[in-house]
């Protein structure tokens, strides 16, 4: 069987990418073909239309599109979760000298970026933050991180760019700042144009990043796609393979990006600037068993968000309905096949 799969140009695309390149579909009776999609919004939508059989998507979006919250109406479930981890906000270099922070510490980080968005705001002249869509945990994010610094997020601006945009928005000055997935801040790193301000692990750890989003329709395909992807997860979360992984994800096919760039997301150690400044990662981006079936407390995180974003009203309960997006039930179907 033949289906169409649509990804973000993103290290955490590597399970899908991995299950056509390495053999793991055609295992399982299937034909993968890849399209690389030029925003998640044109990803929901395809899906949402049938034009795509499932995709790698983020799981905010996910839940905002079954619950009709964002896009066209959508018969979409979640069988398996692809990631967790990888993001960092990445600032201008500009903005990271007018920061000027006590030291590499979450706290002083925060509250450092709260006093000149708070100087700028009161100038009339806001920063501008990027972040890949109002449904991701990137946009949860850049909250935390106000919050963090005790700022309200109302004080910046927040612009949709696509993450493969993003090193090219700080470039050109159109944003101060953005929350991204990797490979983006790396390549913001390296190029000279950012400095990586805060990690998206230490905002939210382990939060619900990426998942296997599928039509409804699938029906007995599901469960074989199921399997070969997370086979693909399990392959490359294994160190051993990092290599031959790294080198596929870097092909002009996919994220067609120098290989140590990529090869930084999954280490853990942070490079944070051009000068070679690092940090310890505590939970690089995990794409390996560990992260991989739906849960339902992952729901009720990103419900929470979407209330704590006013996405959804303060007194709406979508608990139950949410939950049946996630389907833990078919992973553990698939993978005791």
């Amino acid at each position: 069987m033949r289906l169409q799969l649509g990804y973000i140009p993103l290290c955490d695309a590597a399970p899908l990418i991995a299950a056509h390149e390495f053999g793991f579909a055609r295992s399982e009776g299937l034909e993968l073909d890849l399209s690389a999609e030029p925003s998640w919004a044109t990803l929901r939508d395809r899906l949402a239309l049938g034009h795509l059989d499932g995709a790698h998507m983020l799981a905010p979006l996910a839940l905002a599109s079954r619950l009709a919250l964002s896009g066209p109406p959508s018969d979409l479930i979640v069988p398996l979760q692809l990631s967790a981890n990888g993001n960092a906000i990445t600032v201008s270099r500009d903005l990271w000298a007018a920061m000027a922070p006590a030291s590499e510490d979450l706290a002083d980080v925060a509250r450092a970026f709260a006093r000149v968005a708070a100087e700028r705001r009161d100038a009339g002249r806001p920063l501008t933050l990027g972040t890949v869509h109002p449904f991701s945990c990137h946009s949860y994010q850049l909250r935390l991180f106000a919050e963090a610094g005790g700022l309200d997020p109302a004080a910046f601006r927040t612009v949709v760019v696509p993450p493969q945009h993003s090193v090219e928005a700080l470039a050109r000055g159109l944003v101060d700042g953005y929350c991204a997935g990797a490979p983006w801040n790396a390549v913001a790193v390296a190029a000279g144009h950012g400095r990586i301000a805060a990690l998206g692990c230490d905002l939210a750890p382990d939060a619900p990043e990426k998942v296997l989003a599928v039509s409804a329709r699938l029906d007995g395909a599901t469960l074989p796609l199921v399997r070969a992807v997370a086979r693909a997860g399990h392959w490359c979360a294994d160190p051993n393979n990092r290599a031959d992984l790294v080198h596929r994800l870097a092909h002009r096919t996919y994220l067609n990006l120098d290989v140590d760039l990529i090869d930084r997301a999954f280490r853990s150690v942070a490079v944070l600037d051009a000068a070679g400044a690092t940090r310890p990662m505590p939970r690089p981006l995990d794409v390996g068993a560990r992260v991989q079936e739906p849960r339902v407390e992952a729901v009720h995180w990103l419900v929470a968000q979407m209330r704590a974003s006013r996405q959804i009203p303060q007194d709406s309960r979508p608990e139950v309905e949410a939950a049946a997006v996630f389907r833990p039930d078919l992973y553990r179907a698939a993978m005791a096949l």
